[in-house]
């Protein structure tokens, strides 16, 4: 057991490489030079990557950099030297042609098509598809694929869709006899950002997909006018940690586990997300992701209804969708464990209304006891220093009785002799909001639950993933039409 999942990688490997099978298999999809630039770093991740060299205002090298072993050496899995599949066709005259279009809905709409249509064609093709694919993309699809980019007027494309955007939402209301009225209309659905739209298009092909920028691969490619880089990227063997286990991940492995594990216990972060295309400002989608205490997680859809309160600025579901939201999850529990769990944790941002707590309890059955935790930012509310250089410990809780407290999931770090900030660390606020619970088993349970995201290889995350990756998954849900009720591991939404 070590507190550093950097440390256990290297000295031990992943939890799970006795169940794993012995090669990573991925696909990578790109341009020409995107993937040759792809093929360049790959080489890299088999080999040893050493930690920066000191400075000349530093004697040693920091605490927090563990130089990179090699792939088959961190995770007891090869990395192939050639992908399982290689799309290389997309021209990149083709990414800037479309995402400079006008309409910022086409432009995004159609720039994701260059992408999914290849991945469909080609997973379908497969008898064998990889396990998940890098998604190579140019410096402009991240500079302009994004909802508040725009397109200087002077590079601007036009595209095809005439329709507006007020009148694809009037026709959301009030549908048209004429079929051409509605032509072009359907962009609007999607969300104005490459990679959401990309992950939620993606979801009913069940395809997992690792989005990489060609200037975090070959970051010297790119400079400035001046001779500088274009970015500030991490040192390389960061880089290579935290995709490596991205990469494990996602290919089907769990790097790591949480010490000290309750069995029976389950948790589950709440998400709700407005759509702009609804009429109504009530409208919501609702979702739960369910995570166990060894990492892994899975992403419940609920259904949309009016879950928001525009006066008190929260959200909350009525008995009978809370029930069947949490009925999913205990079913989904049963599935993995042949029982449900003992004790049901959910986290949300907001507070838990009668009817919908009466709701979750029906749901969740006379077997599992169900607690309801309020985790929420605390930025204005309290400051503690300590004495000495650094900031105050992680992991420090100031209790504000039995129910309450304040909890610093980022501070001083003994393990790595620093604090990974920028500034006084803040604190969050957890709170019981119902049920009976021990608040020290809780804040044990919280601080836990900012170590196991596994898209990267960090010490911990501020918040718990519950809550962490609520925007993440709510984001991807409202990014493009569902016409079915997902129910998929969290690897496809992030």
């Amino acid at each position: 057991m070590v507190e550093y999942p950097r440390d256990g990688l290297y000295l031990f490997g992943p939890c799970d490489s006795q169940k794993r099978p012995g090669v990573t298999r991925y696909g990578v999809i790109g341009t020409r030079e995107g993937v040759e630039r792809f093929r360049h770093f790959s080489a890299k991740m088999r080999g040893y990557i050493p930690v920066p060299v000191p400075g000349p205002r530093s004697r040693k090298i920091e605490p927090q950099h563990v130089p990179f072993p090699g792939f088959q050496e961190a995770f007891n899995s090869e990395w192939p030297e050639k992908p399982a599949a290689v799309i290389q066709d997309i021209q990149l005259h083709e990414i800037e042609d479309t995402i400079r279009i006008q309409n910022r809905h086409e432009a995004i709409h159609g720039c994701v098509d260059l992408f999914v249509s290849r991945l469909e064609q080609e997973e379908n093709r497969l008898e064998a598809p990889p396990s998940f694919w890098f998604v190579v993309i140019p410096e402009i699809v991240y500079e302009l694929g994004r909802p508040q980019s725009r397109v200087p007027r002077m590079d601007a494309v036009s595209g095809n869709v005439t329709i507006s955007k007020k009148k694809a939402e009037e026709l959301k209301v009030a549908p048209s006899l004429f079929p051409e009225e509605h032509e072009g209309a359907d962009v609007y659905e999607y969300a104005t950002h490459f990679r959401r739209q990309l992950k939620a298009r993606l979801l009913k092909h069940k395809i997992v997909t690792q989005i990489l920028r060609e200037t975090t691969l070959a970051p010297d490619d790119f400079t400035k006018a001046n001779g500088m880089p274009l970015r500030r990227l991490e040192d390389p063997a960061t880089v290579a940690w935290k995709l490596g286990t991205g990469a494990y991940y996602k290919g089907g492995g769990r790097p790591w586990q949480l010490a000290h594990v309750r069995p029976g216990v389950c948790y589950v972060g709440l998400v709700y997300k407005r759509s702009d295309l609804s009429a109504d400002v009530r409208h919501a989608c609702c979702a739960a992701q369910m995570f166990l205490s060894n990492g892994e997680g899975v992403v419940f859809r609920g259904a949309p209804g009016s879950w928001y309160n525009p006066d008190t600025k929260q959200f909350h579901l009525d008995e009978a969708s809370a029930k069947g939201l949490i009925e999913l999850v205990i079913a989904e529990y049963r599935l993995q464990h042949n029982s449900p769990p003992r004790e049901l944790f959910i986290h949300a941002s907001s507070n838990f209304g009668d009817e919908e707590w009466a709701g979750f309890e029906k749901g969740a059955g006379a077997e599992t006891k169900v607690l309801g935790i309020q985790i929420s930012d605390a930025y204005e509310d309290l400051k503690l220093y300590r004495m000495g250089n650094y900031p105050v410990i992680r992991g420090a809780a100031l209790p504000l009785g039995d129910r309450s407290a304040y909890l610093w999931t980022s501070g001083f770090v003994p393990r790595l002799d620093t604090y990974m900030g920028p500034e006084t660390p803040n604190p969050i606020m957890v709170r019981v909001q119902r049920g009976e619970c021990d608040l020290r088993g809780v804040l044990s349970d919280v601080m836990g639950l900012t170590k196991i995201n596994f898209n990267s290889c960090l010490f911990n995350d501020r918040m718990p993933v519950t809550i962490r990756f609520a925007n993440e998954v709510g984001d991807v849900l409202i990014s493009a039409p569902m016409d079915s009720e997902p129910r998929l591991p969290f690897k496809f939404y992030i």
